[in-house]
């Protein structure tokens, strides 16, 4: 696997590398990719692209979701995002259908949300591969002992981070978070199982309040058309 990494994510969490069960995850994903070389996502050079987008004395919101996209083209690396000129899921049309009410964006034409990830904001996935068409196909082989520990030191920081935590598996991860210091905004996962309950949450304009009342800048969610 190359794990390219930028150095100040690379001196928080390196250490995660050299241990047993990465030794035993970066082993199994090689061999998936051998086998099947086109169909596990994202391609090699994108897994870690949420690191290098969003340097960790930055972080100041952290997205969680769960297992990158199953089709063709469509994960590189950041959660909830898809490359441009990809048809926009449907979990995140539901997200843009909610900040037109929560916010007034406008709905963009593509499901490229990178613009995000460089104001700041870790758009983190639980699991960081998986085979084409078999969701949770790479889920208990580590990449959660791995990602467990980018929250715990995301935790660390000595300046505030918003946790926007959707869905009871995202939540889970709350035990790890400092209430005291950080800001939790959790609520319905914007799926189409749960999206009524999504609808409304104004999750949103939730995360930028947080980050006003802290005395950090709020993100613009407005994603341009491409």
């Amino acid at each position: 696997m190359n794990i390219d990494i930028p150095k100040d994510w690379q001196d928080v969490i390196g250490d995660e590398f050299k241990q047993d069960y990465f030794k035993r995850l970066e082993a199994f994903v090689e061999e998936e990719r051998q086998k099947l070389p086109d169909a596990i996502f994202p391609p090699e050079k994108d897994v870690f692209s949420a690191f290098r987008l969003t340097p960790y004395d930055e972080v100041s919101v952290l997205l969680l979701g769960q297992d990158p996209y199953i089709g063709k083209n469509q994960a590189h690396g950041l959660c909830f995002s898809v490359l441009p000129n990809v048809p926009v899921p449907p979990s995140l049309r539901n997200m843009y259908k909610e900040l037109k009410e929560d916010l007034g964006c406008s709905i963009p034409n593509n499901g490229y949300l990178v613009d995000w990830a460089k104001q700041g904001m870790l758009m983190l996935n639980t699991v960081l591969t998986v085979r084409e068409g078999e969701a949770f196909s790479h889920k208990g082989k580590g990449w959660e002992i791995f990602t467990d520990a980018v929250i715990k030191k995301v935790n660390e920081k000595t300046s505030p981070v918003v946790f926007l935590l959707w869905g009871n598996a995202a939540q889970k991860k709350i035990s790890f978070i400092d209430t005291s210091r950080h800001v939790i905004v959790k609520g319905a996962h914007p799926s189409p199982l749960s999206a009524k309950l999504f609808f409304g949450s104004r999750p949103f304009s939730k995360v930028n309040q947080a980050l006003k009342d802290l005395g950090k800048p709020e993100i613009d969610w407005q994603i341009r058309n491409l």
